[in-house]
């Protein structure tokens, strides 16, 4: 389900008078809003633990939530602070692991890190419908026909979009 800004905010308002399946199609809302979020930013076996985290979060903050506001940067603000905690306790678990001489491990963890960051730096450049062509046929391994219809976009467009998309990039790092 991808609500709008304004269902969202409506649910949250009544979720936080106690309306139980208002706040179950709230959560199932930012639970999809969250997967896409973290999908760009996290390794895909850590996804599942920060979404819940930041769930949790919501849970424990949505009473000081102002439903005259929208709701989606509220998410958003609470989304980007469990994923700088996550990569404190990244670091920092790399740090322990280097004191415990596992520098290999530690170093092809940060350069994981290093790099999904670096393109996600990079997709910022590129309209939306050409990084998510790339991220879901280049990085995540899906076919182009899967490609499309997770995106709803057309086989020919998906493959239009990932073309357009890579010759940007290689622009973009040529200049670089």
């Amino acid at each position: 389900m991808i609500a709008d800004d304004a269902t969202l905010s409506r649910l949250a308002g009544l979720a936080q008078r106690g309306d139980r399946q208002a706040y179950a199609t709230m959560l199932t809302a930012c639970r999809s809003w969250l997967l896409r979020y973290y999908r760009r930013k996290v390794p895909p076996d850590q996804i599942e633990d920060l979404m819940q985290d930041t769930l949790l979060s919501v849970h424990r903050k949505l009473a000081s939530y102002d439903p005259a506001r929208p709701l989606i940067p509220w998410l958003a603000a609470i989304a980007r602070y469990r994923f700088v905690d996550h990569l404190r306790i990244a670091y920092r678990d790399a740090a322990d692991a280097t004191l415990e001489d596992n520098t290999a491990v530690v170093e092809d963890e940060e350069q994981a890190v290093i790099a999904r960051l670096s393109l996600d730096r990079l997709f910022e450049a590129l309209p939306q419908a050409q990084s998510q062509a790339i991220e879901l046929v280049k990085i995540e391994g899906l076919s182009i026909s899967e490609a499309s219809a997770s995106t709803g976009q057309s086989e020919s467009l998906v493959k239009v979009n990932i073309h357009r998309g890579l010759k940007r990039l290689a622009s973009l790092i040529e200049r670089a």
